[in-house]
């Protein structure tokens, strides 16, 4: 028997692709390595346009706890420890949901196996092979190994995944070796911690921001209070001897000692756990070369890896298999398009190298030295600038990447992610969000005369509706989404033309193939 979908790494990439292929219908299988989430805490939320992606699949109130949609953030974010003050533009773009990675992979796992996946856990990837028709991998489970066959594999198995390794893709990239990061939940003193602001107040130092590094000549430190824990705190210093002792708390009070010039008062965390103590040298900043080889796709840290800060993996990691989820589920039914396989790797390879311009901006300009420091200052001027904001926080979002729709002169809209809007319908108001949780094609058709919710012959395919948006100004009439939100074709027009709706048409065909009528 020949399995679809194999997903190599049951972490949060590969239990969102799980989700994603089975609102189409197929039923993967997951293989992850470890028997039982890992207790080390790892990310600790969600940022960028994937916040509105969860909510999109009907995922936001079990991971923030709450019926409250999504809001941007239009306080401060950080860059390279410079703040950005998200409060001067007219429609910020970064979202924050702060959510412990063990709950987004427990939310996924258990929406993935509502779906149809088979997730196993304890069973490894240890070989692999291909050819015309299917990948055979070889497995390591509890009861020994045994072989499947699929028709697809993917690589969601982290930054040294062996599925890379495997196929033979290279991951080139920068190793930075001169870092030393120091991390742990630690207790502070509480007339240290501003009320209104939550800013650490620390004597002869000022205030520290929530979630902003602060840099100084000797290094970095950050104070994060999470909820449900003791605040992280955090050290970052260059060109530390290397050492195999076990990391303490002492070492991180002697670390901010050195970093802020300051003593801090750090005590051991409360409650019970699991803690973050930990201390790592180095690390990468790496995109593979390519993200398929024939019937292998990578995604996730497994092709790309960032050191920086703001959270980019895991928006870029979810937002991944999202985009190749219904591209894989078109290609097993048989009804995808010519190349829609291969424009997975064209976009996110896309979006994963934008990123990694995003990634060595930031490691460059928190590194020591007086000429950095001069950068920096000037670079805080130009942070006064709305339009540098803006164009910093789209970068931080993910949400400066256009695809390629291939339609000259196409509406503003095209090949970005569909805005978040309030429809209201024959049968009441509805969220984009609440549209989009099938994760089927999509028209939203505002225009007068109804004509591009005709899409003849494609009824199969695409979900139709209409309505009118109160409140906001999109900037269109219509618009055909693809299954991941991204805007295939749009209209400003009340009433579309003939060659308008004839582009529709083409959109429709380049995405989602020729119509059933027209393949009977």
């Amino acid at each position: 028997m020949i399995a679809d979908v194999l997903i190599a790494g049951g972490g949060p990439n590969g239990l969102m692709l799980a989700c994603e292929l089975g609102l189409a219908g197929l039923r993967p299988i997951v293989l992850e390595r470890l028997t039982e989430p890992g207790d080390e805490p790892k990310a600790n939320g969600l940022v960028g346009q994937v916040v509105k992606m969860v909510d999109r699949r009907g995922l936001h109130d079990q991971l923030s706890g709450g019926p409250r949609p999504p809001r941007p953030n239009s306080a401060y974010f950080m860059f390279a420890g410079m703040s950005l003050n998200l409060g001067l533009l007219a429609d910020s773009p970064v979202y924050n949901l702060p959510v412990p990675q063990r709950r987004i992979v427990e939310v996924l796992a258990q929406r993935a196996a509502e779906l149809g996946a088979d997730i196993r856990r304890g069973h490894e990837v240890t070989d692999l092979s291909q050819d015309d028709d299917a990948v055979e991998v070889e497995v390591t489970g509890p009861d020994g190994p045994y072989r499947l066959r699929a028709r697809h594999l993917v690589g969601a198995d982290g930054a040294h995944s062996g599925i890379r390794k495997r196929a033979g893709i290279g991951f080139p990239g920068v190793s930075y070796d001169r870092t030393t990061n120091r991390t742990a939940n630690a207790t502070v003193p509480a007339d240290w911690v501003d009320p209104t602001t939550g800013a650490l107040n620390v004597p002869g130092i000022g205030a520290i921001l929530p979630f902003l590094p602060h840099r100084t000549e000797r290094g970095g430190f950050g104070y994060a209070p999470l909820p449900g824990q003791d605040p992280l705190i955090s050290t970052i210093e260059w060109d530390e001897p290397e050492t195999e002792a076990q990391m303490t708390l002492d070492e991180l009070r002697e670390s901010a000692r050195r970093v802020l010039g300051v003593d801090v008062p750090l005590g051991p965390p409360t409650g019970a756990g699991p803690h973050v103590l930990r201390r790592r040298s180095g690390g990468n900043t790496r995109v593979a070369e390519r993200f398929r080889d024939r019937r292998v796709f990578l995604l996730g840290d497994a092709a790309h890896v960032y050191t920086a800060g703001g959270g980019p993996g895991l928006n870029l990691g979810l937002q991944d298999a999202i985009n190749l989820g219904w591209k894989l589920a078109a290609e097993l039914r048989g009804d995808a398009p010519p190349g829609l396989l291969d424009s997975y790797e064209a976009e996110r390879g896309q979006a994963a190298r934008r990123m990694n311009t995003y990634a060595q901006a930031q490691s460059a300009l928190i590194a020591p030295g007086s000429d950095v420091t001069a950068l920096r200052e000037l670079f805080t001027e130009l942070l006064d600038d709305p339009g540098t904001i803006q164009r910093i926080a789209d970068l931080t979002a993910g949400s400066d990447v256009r695809y390629d729709m291939g339609a000259a002169g196409a509406h503003p809209r095209t090949g970005r992610c569909a805005p978040e809007f309030e429809l209201h319908t024959e049968t009441g108001p509805v969220r984009l969000a609440e549209l989009t949780r099938s994760a089927r094609p999509l028209l939203i058709d505002l225009t007068d005369d109804g004509s591009p919710g005709a899409l003849a012959g494609r009824t199969d395919q695409v979900d139709v509706v209409r309505g009118r948006i109160v409140g906001a100004d999109i900037g269109a009439t219509a618009l055909l989404l693809r299954p991941d939100c991204y805007v295939a074709w749009a209209s400003a027009s009340s009433s579309p033309d003939a060659a308008e709706l004839d582009a529709l048409q083409a959109a429709a065909e380049r995405w989602f193939g020729v119509p059933a009528t027209a393949r009977a």
